[in-house]
């Protein structure tokens, strides 16, 4: 019997299928559309529909993050991040009667995680990495790159939308803050493939048993 102690390996960190994980994503966002949407044909005043949109959101939103942690026993950074900002600027929207509030949610949000990536790039912090839970393994140089092109892109959401909402009528903004941004962001992480596959960590080769 040897003295080397036996450590037992870490399971690895389980993820949710991605169409659970979009659905659970893309969920609160359908509920706030529907409810600007069809606000009006339940007797809500036009002016009156972005709030009730905005309470229905707010529910979704919790609903999500309860769901997730329900079946995974834990809440990933940037949907937390985003659920707390949209109670704190939905309830303000709602306490105050003011749309100014859930209209600049997406700015504040996109602006945050913008200036939390750029940021650690200047202390040489690679952030992305667990902003996206660890789902890829890439390399150093790598994930400087990922992390730059994201904070970038990030902070190009914000300057749209507060172009949109300022520019535009509200529910204009609110079509785009569902079919415009998604979209958006879905082409710019595709767009992102040879990056990845470039910068791909591979697994070193033990050789054969």
């Amino acid at each position: 019997m040897t003295d080397t102690m036996q450590i037992e390996a870490i399971p690895p960190r389980r993820h949710l299928p991605p169409l659970l994980k979009l659905a659970l994503e893309l969920g609160p966002l359908m509920v706030f559309f529907f409810g600007n949407a069809y606000a009006e044909r339940l007797g809500v005043h036009p002016d009156q529909k972005l709030f009730v949109a905005t309470g229905a959101f707010i529910a979704a939103t919790l609903a999500a993050l309860a769901v997730h942690y329900a079946l995974m026993r834990r809440l990933p950074i940037m949907p937390l991040v985003s659920g707390v900002v949209v109670v704190v600027f939905g309830g303000l929207t709602l306490a105050l009667q003011d749309k100014t509030f859930i209209m600049m949610k997406p700015t504040i949000v996109n602006t945050l995680f913008g200036l939390v990536l750029l940021g650690g790039l200047a202390f040489r912090k690679s952030l992305l990495s667990v902003v996206l839970d660890s789902m890829f393994a890439l390399t150093e140089d790598g994930w400087r790159k990922l992390t730059f092109r994201w904070g970038v892109f990030f902070l190009f959401l914000a300057v749209i939308n507060e172009v949109v909402w300022r520019t535009q009528t509200e529910d204009f903004w609110v079509s785009f803050k569902v079919f415009g941004i998604m979209p958006l962001t879905i082409a710019f992480a595709l767009a992102q493939t040879p990056l990845l596959l470039r910068h791909e960590r591979k697994a070193p080769d033990t050789g054969s048993a």
